[in-house]
């Protein structure tokens, strides 16, 4: 396990290194568009497994498991309203094509960018402005959570987010005291690169839809 950490910790070093929060958060805003008005559930499963890819890469921490669970409820909640052909039937409970294309696509549009959010935000995401700052606090907040969302268990869950909005409120506090004094990160040519083949890729699958209608 220490090692795993190491390693994450490790790639999330990388990571900050190469991009300015702001970069990433540009970045994410272009490539939003591709995964919201791609029509093709099987496209968009591939850019929910990329985006999924960058979040590893970026070291933010994720469960694989509650993932699985979370798009499964959304897939089953749509098949209660059945409409296309019948795939399946168990008594009176249909599976049907449209519904179940439905669900998938909201569950992988969903958890796509839940993932997409983890790699283009960071918590030092500073936006000009009041309703800027309004905005890149929410998201550095955001941020935070998601990194601290293990430490709430069922054994003594008010606690555990009694601790976790103590501590939320203290690291929110250091990020503003040293808005003033901190240097600003800059995205170097590597990092550039590397964000527009990342933007690149996840339009990929739009070349692919273009073809196809000629």
């Amino acid at each position: 396990m220490k090692a795993l950490e190491k390693f994450r910790a490790r790639r999330r070093e990388v990571y900050e290194g190469l991009f300015s929060p702001r970069s990433l958060c540009i970045a994410g805003l272009i490539i939003m568009p591709a995964l919201l008005f791609n029509p093709y559930p099987l496209f968009r499963i591939l850019q929910f497994l990329f985006f999924w890819f960058l979040a590893w890469l970026s070291g933010k921490k994720n469960n694989p498991l509650i993932t699985f669970l979370v798009m499964l409820f959304i897939v089953a909640f749509n098949l209660i309203v059945p409409y296309g052909r019948v795939l399946a039937a168990i008594g009176p409970f249909k599976i049907t094509t449209g519904a179940l294309m439905a669900g998938i696509q909201r569950a992988v549009t969903l958890e796509g960018l839940i993932m997409l959010s983890r790699f283009s935000i960071r918590r030092d995401l500073r936006i000009p402005g009041k309703f800027g700052e309004l905005i890149g606090e929410s998201f550095r907040i955001f941020a935070i959570i998601m990194d601290r969302k293990k430490a709430i268990t069922r054994k003594n869950l008010m606690g555990d987010i009694d601790k976790l909005l103590i501590e939320l409120s203290d690291d929110v506090s250091e990020d503003v005291s040293s808005t003033g004094t901190a240097s600003r990160k800059r995205t170097g040519v590597p990092g550039f690169i590397v964000l527009a083949a990342v933007v690149i890729l996840s339009w990929f699958p739009w070349a692919f839809m273009l073809l196809a209608r000629r």
